[in-house]
């Protein structure tokens, strides 16, 4: 079995201490080593090196997929099929016509990276460059948004360093580790470190060296972030996001029914529900042959299906506190009215299901701890989720008839991603995070009017 090298500043043991002067060293190396290992790399070869490292961990028998499954649960708190199910939703996607697809999309020619392209019918010509030294800010919950961050910074040709939350960072290092594996001077221009958040000595030398910084993390992190960056620095943020599902009537038929339900518990178990992709509540319309109630119940024995194959795992003590408290509340609520109704795991806090009548949104405490709403309709549903508007991310969608009319509705609501239920933690490579284009936003354009 693989063991990991000191490569990056994660790798480094517990006791080790970051200090300014050790992180400016490495912030310059980033920066030598990506004019000469980078720079000049073209789009076609940086796609096929992701391509062919996203084949890799497809591989069951790939050393970095095997340390992730083996390692990981101790190591994230992810059971090994959970771990198993997120490497290979991401991976599947790191193929070569998958990213030129996304390139051509963000840029439209996936040559202007290269060198300047003119479109069709225009009269200037256009290049595409990424910053020098991108610094990420990681969220600690899931490793996707670290992934993707690091595919990002190599199609724009940027030095990169990945800040990860305290505990947060293996995932993401083990990316870096087949990277650098499978190039290691690509892989001498990423950085690794983890720290937790608010050490202003060392922030200041990242902050002070970064020409962009991307951050995912509540809204309060990134306004701290914001208002420690220098003039010169670009600020991409991805703030707080939740997400529902929305499941009409006429989709409540047959067999049909039966696959909704089982897409719907594969959203709730991915990840655990810890994402800003993951449902908190599944808007059922009334109507439908199964009703709200049954749909809750039906979801309830699949989460319990997949506490057999998929485990949840540990939870912190405080976490599965928080989980019963919540269950006690909706326990009293259950005895005393039939507009409330509760199943839960036993034994556990593995999966918790609660029934409403009322439409007002309600925030999960997550670990697999779902809401299932009775509605009339999609506009009572989007009334009840009102105290969310602006913060939705994704909403999973599930309609056999009224697919147009009621994806319109959702847009105009202001939704960014609607996708079907089962695919809310999966999102495609060209995913536009909160409706904003993913490399368009890091790179500057430079036009060459031609002369006419």
């Amino acid at each position: 079995m693989i063991e990991l090298p000191n490569y990056f500043l994660a790798d480094l043991p517990p006791e080790a201490t970051l200090s300014p002067t050790l992180l400016e060293e490495a912030c310059q190396t980033l920066k030598r080593n990506r004019e000469q290992y980078l720079a000049s790399r073209t789009t076609e070869e940086l796609i096929r090196l992701l391509a062919r490292v996203g084949d890799n961990w497809l591989d069951a028998e790939y050393p970095f997929r095997k340390l992730a499954l083996r390692e990981g649960p101790a190591k994230t708190g992810f059971g090994r099929a959970t771990i198993e199910r997120g490497l290979d939703g991401f991976f599947r996607q790191l193929t070569r016509e998958n990213l030129n697809a996304f390139l051509t999309q963000e840029l439209g020619d996936t040559r202007r990276l290269d060198q300047f392209i003119a479109l069709s019918g225009e009269s200037r010509a256009a290049v595409a460059t990424g910053p020098e030294f991108l610094v990420h800010i990681a969220a600690g919950n899931i490793p996707n948004p670290a992934w993707i961050s690091l595919v990002l910074g190599l199609l724009a040709r940027s030095a990169q360093f990945v800040k990860c939350g305290t505990g947060a960072s293996y995932l993401p290092r083990l990316f870096a580790h087949s990277l650098y594996d499978a190039d290691h001077k690509l892989g001498s221009c990423l950085e690794i470190a983890e720290w937790r958040g608010g050490n202003a000595a060392l922030e200041a030398v990242l902050f002070g060296e970064a020409d962009c910084v991307t951050a995912t993390g509540s809204d309060e992190t990134l306004a701290d972030i914001r208002a420690k960056l220098p003039v010169h620095a670009r600020f991409l943020g991805y703030g707080h996001r939740v997400s529902f599902a929305y499941v009409a009537a006429d989709a409540l038929f047959g067999r049909n029914g039966k696959r909704i339900v089982a897409a719907a518990a594969e959203d709730v178990a991915a990840w655990n529900q810890l994402g800003c992709l993951s449902p908190h509540v599944f808007y059922v319309q009334r109507g439908g042959e199964l009703s709200p109630e049954q749909f809750a119940e039906m979801t309830a024995k699949e989460l319990d299906a997949h506490e057999a194959t998929e485990p949840r795992g540990d939870v912190p003590q405080e976490t599965a506190a928080s989980i019963a408290s919540r269950r006690a509340i909706y326990e009293v609520r259950a005895a005393h009215s039939p507009e409330t109704m509760l199943w839960r795991s036993r034994d556990s806090t593995a999966w918790t299901v609660v029934y409403e009548a009322d439409a007002r949104f309600a925030m999960s405490c997550l670990h697999r701890f779902v809401y299932v709403k009775a509605v009339a309709d999609l506009t009572e549903a989007l009334h009840g989720a009102d105290a969310v508007r602006g913060q939705v991310s994704t909403v999973g969608l599930a309609s056999s008839e009224k697919v147009t009319e009621l994806t319109m509705q959702l847009a105009r609501w202001g939704v960014t991603r609607i996708c079907p239920i089962g695919q809310m933690q999966n999102p495609p490579l060209g995913w536009r995070h909160d409706g904003r284009p993913a490399l368009g936003d890091l790179v500057t354009w430079t036009d060459y009017e031609r002369s006419q």
